[in-house]
């Protein structure tokens, strides 16, 4: 009976062995086979940060036609996606400058200092080259302050623009008000008129590019404004009817751009400020802020408004993947 029992104990005791044995080289074999998954080749995957320095770098190359100095920020609200181009440069902004006066008209209606209805009247002495209300020899007229609001943002009249300053106080106060905001980089200076009067006044009213798409991310948070206010600039920003080749230039038909332009007069030669900055609609519905400012170019405006043009489209075609 014990010889018996021995060999049972020895028999279970191999056969012990002889599994753990082979679970042991079975495991050691699944440790040393390469995952399919974790091994793959490196650099198939193209990083956010690699992505985001080939466009940087294709925008630069498009920049190069301007022949002068190109400023560009464009950031995705949403997510945070950026790319920059000399973006804390300052640049003249021109006519771009109607944006943060707009925002500070309409933050004094929210106050109740103003009122949309009210009528100011514009005399012929405020009436500058190209008014799109008066021109030199009408007579004085009555404009109610949403009417020169449109006038200012969406056609981008100067005359309305410099009654509106008046109306706010002085440039000053639009600065004030930026700064209000957490806004450091953009500077509001002049009136339409002093612009218009010394070229050199153009580059005390400046912005750099970081600074303008930040104040465009608050403008579309509705920071600084009520949500009437920010609907209706926003309106009176879609319905601009200058700048078309430029951030609209090659987008698909029906894209939503919420925009305001600025551009100097070319003297000798040599443009100051061709510009455009605002909201873009992605066809995912999300919405990218670009700021664009082409400075000091001798290159001529078809030229200046298709580097505007094929940057934002870069950026467009890039983030609507």
């Amino acid at each position: 009976m014990i010889p018996v029992i021995k060999k049972a104990w020895l028999y279970t005791f191999c056969l012990f062995l002889l599994t753990f044995g082979c679970t042991s080289i079975n495991s050691s074999n699944r440790e040393n086979t390469p995952n399919k998954q974790t091994s793959a080749p490196s650099g198939i995957t193209i990083s956010n940060a690699e992505r985001t320095n080939e466009l940087r770098d294709r925008i630069e190359q498009i920049s190069h036609a301007a022949q002068g100095r190109v400023g560009v920020t464009a950031t995705v609200l949403e997510t945070a996606q950026s790319v920059t181009l000399n973006g804390n440069q300052q640049f003249p902004m021109q006519s771009v400058y109607k944006f943060p006066i707009a925002m500070a008209v309409l933050a004094q209606v929210d106050q109740g200092k103003l009122k949309l209805d009210q009528k100011i009247r514009v005399e012929t002495s405020d009436v500058l080259q190209g008014s799109r209300i008066l021109d030199e020899k009408s007579q004085g007229m009555e404009f109610s302050l949403a009417e020169l609001l449109k006038y200012m943002v969406s056609e981008s009249d100067g005359t309305s623009c410099n009654v509106l300053l008046r109306l706010v106080g002085e440039p000053r106060i639009v600065t004030e008000y930026l700064r209000s905001l957490g806004i450091n980089d953009i500077v509001v200076a002049n009136t339409e008129k002093e612009l218009a009067q010394d070229p050199a006044v153009k580059y005390r009213n400046y912005a750099t590019p970081d600074a303008t798409v930040v104040l465009l991310r608050a403008f579309h948070e509705g920071k600084g404004l009520s949500k009437s206010s920010q609907a209706l600039l926003l309106q009176l920003m879609t319905q601009t009817t200058t700048g078309s080749k430029r951030i609209k230039g090659l987008l698909p038909d029906g894209a939503v751009v919420a925009h305001k332009t600025g551009t100097s007069s070319t003297v000798n030669g040599v443009t100051a400020a061709t510009n455009d900055v605002g909201l873009v609609t992605l066809p995912n519905r999300q919405h990218m802020a670009i700021a664009v400012f082409v400075s000091d170019s001798p290159a001529n405006g078809a030229i200046r408004e298709e580097v505007i043009a094929k940057v934002t489209k870069v950026a467009w075609d890039e983030w609507s993947k």
